[in-house]
């Protein structure tokens, strides 16, 4: 997913059609008492044009419905963003809150505007569909009602499948290269099988003899179409091009994040971040490993596995995690809900790790995070060193849940603007979740233990090397071979890893927001903390960050330190 779509109320139905593309037309600019209106009355119509996210913000009135991924339904989406733009930009005496909350939206607008049209990702590639409403889990693991409940929805969405599968038939004609074929193919026949077999699975104790039949026949027609879908893709040629090019990278940059620094100027700030990490490492594995060579002091390191497996070590390490916090007072923890760690399901075993946050709506539900195990196809060695060490997976925790992506959205969930419970960004999301990485080392987090340094420093790595591979593919001629290379010898990623990596990179030319991000924030910190405090205002700054919900960076750096424009991001 290029991008973290999150969550939000449904509001005002009697208001879907004011935000209709010729409303961007007005004699006289709006003034700032209905702005109010116009934000409610355009998450609607957003709602309405994509249900699938409408669902997986809580909002059931929606359940089993998918976006119309016709031409004519890509056209209105299309207008119907370039309308809240255009609107949005007509408000006048607005608030300084409201003139905030109206940039944030017309961002969000302007990204997705990007990926639908100037990307043209429908047409291009398949991520905009794997990531984009096909997956069932929010029917099948978020008991956001009855059983029977959710299983009608569920038979509803399976029936929706067979359209929704001939629409991206009808719009993936061009040649898709060969990450993309994978990757497809990978995606879309694993949901054939968790249709065909999670889903009944999963309602398998609901007695009702007329519904499970049913669901029976909805999942087998929906699985089929899947099936046949990647077998599709299977058949044709591969060709095309992965890389976005130089000029339209930097317009992803500026239309989904707000950042308008040179590529360049970002390459460089992300190669200084990985000369940094390098040679802490260095310095770590001389600690912990004297004389042994930096490669095999982290293949010592990753040597060391949970023997009862990387979901039962998660499980412990969260708690631990938790009271880490809140003994140093790193941020707030609102609320009491709960993170849950169960294996990811075999059709997103793409991502090693990741967490699916409930929806504002779905009060009090847990969030699951889930970890992958390795591709069964893979040979044994290749699927053992993929398995995470101990001290990796304390930081994919730290990550994920305490204190990453889980309490971000947490208070995201509670932002005082709608705009910032519903959309949560790619830099500003991820950038947080790795931003608290080295942020818990720095608190004390494993008492200075070299060996937990080098857990920490092998992700920053990781990351570091998505931010000058997704550069270097999308701008400088990269070759995937040359992006696994990189992963394996810079930033000392197992086989598994490095191919997943590479591969990402070409259909996720985005997954440098990461570094990014964190970057980002780590200057932000410096300099609202300068006066506010230093070290001593950490979590006042981590609390004050969060509280926005989750816009680009820039836009939270202009607000926290009355800056007309950010002059510095990193």
């Amino acid at each position: 997913m290029p991008g973290l779509s999150k969550r939000l109320v449904v509001l005002l139905a009697s208001s879907l059609l004011s935000i209709a593309p010729c409303a961007a037309k007005t004699a006289t600019p709006p003034a700032a008492a209905g702005w109010d209106g116009f934000v409610q009355a355009s998450i609607d119509r957003w709602f309405v044009l994509d249900p699938a996210m409408a669902v997986y913000q809580g909002a059931h009135r929606y359940d089993g419905q998918l976006p119309d991924w016709s031409e004519a339904g890509l056209t209105r989406k299309a207008a119907f963003l370039k309308g809240v733009i255009a609107r949005a930009q007509g408000f006048h005496g607005l608030t300084r809150a409201q003139r905030f909350e109206r940039d944030y939206l017309v961002q969000v607008a302007r990204g997705q505007l990007f990926w639908l049209t100037d990307a043209d990702q429908p047409h291009r590639n398949p991520a905009f569909y794997v990531g984009g409403g096909l997956d069932p889990n929010v029917y099948l693991s978020r008991d956001y009602a009855p059983a029977p409940v959710r299983m009608r929805a569920l038979i509803h969405f399976f029936d929706a499948v067979p359209r929704a599968a001939a629409q991206i038939r009808a719009n993936l004609t061009h040649p898709l290269p060969d990450t993309f074929r994978y990757y497809a193919i990978a995606g879309f026949s694993g949901f054939a099988d968790a249709y065909a077999n999670d889903a009944p699975r999963a309602f398998a104790g609901v007695n009702d003899a007329a519904l499970q039949a049913q669901l029976k026949a909805s999942s087998q027609r929906a699985s089929a179409a899947m099936q046949d879908l990647a077998g599709w893709v299977k058949a044709q040629a591969p060709g095309g091009d992965y890389a976005l090019g130089a000029d339209r990278f930097a317009r992803m940059l500026a239309a989904t994040e707000a950042v308008d620094a040179p590529v360049a100027t970002i390459a460089a700030a992300g190669k200084a971040d990985l000369d940094r990490n390098r040679a802490a490492l260095v310095d770590a594995c001389a600690a912990f490993a004297p004389g042994q060579s930096v490669p095999a002091c982290v293949d010592q390191v990753g040597a060391d596995k949970p023997a009862d497996g990387p979901v039962a070590e998660a499980t412990r390490q969260i708690p631990a995690l938790e009271a880490f916090v809140r003994a140093r007072d790193l941020v707030s923890i609102p609320g009491t809900e709960q993170a849950l760690v169960r294996p990811s399901p075999p059709y997103n075993a793409q991502n090693s790790a990741y967490i699916d946050p409930a929806g504002p709506l779905d009060k009090g539900l847990p969030s699951i995070y889930y970890i992958s195990p390795p591709d069964p196809s893979w040979s044994k060695a290749k699927q053992d060193a993929y398995i995470p060490g101990k001290a990796d997976l304390l930081f994919t925790s730290v990550h994920e849940v305490m204190p990453g992506h889980f309490v971000q959205f947490l208070h995201s969930n509670r932002a005082a603007s709608p705009v910032g419970r519903l959309f949560v960004g790619y830099a500003f999301a991820e950038g947080w979740a790795h931003y608290a990485e080295e942020m818990m080392w720095e608190a004390g987090l494993g008492k200075g233990d070299p060996k937990i340094h080098i857990g920490q420093l092998t992700n920053a790595l990781l990351r570091d090397c998505r931010l000058i591979s997704a550069i270097g593919l999308h701008t400088g001629g990269m070759t995937v071979a040359q992006s696994k290379a990189l992963f394996r010898d810079q930033c000392y990623q197992d086989e598994g890893n490095a191919d997943q990596q590479a591969a990402r990179g070409t259909y996720d030319p985005a997954y440098l927001n990461y570094t990014l991000g964190k970057l980002m924030i780590r200057r932000l910190r410096t300099d609202w903390t300068a006066t506010h405090g230093g070290r001593a205002s950490w979590r006042a700054f981590h609390d004050t960050f969060l509280s926005f919900g989750g816009p680009p960076i820039p836009l939270i750096r202009r607000e926290m330190l009355k800056e007309a424009a950010p002059h510095a991001l990193f």
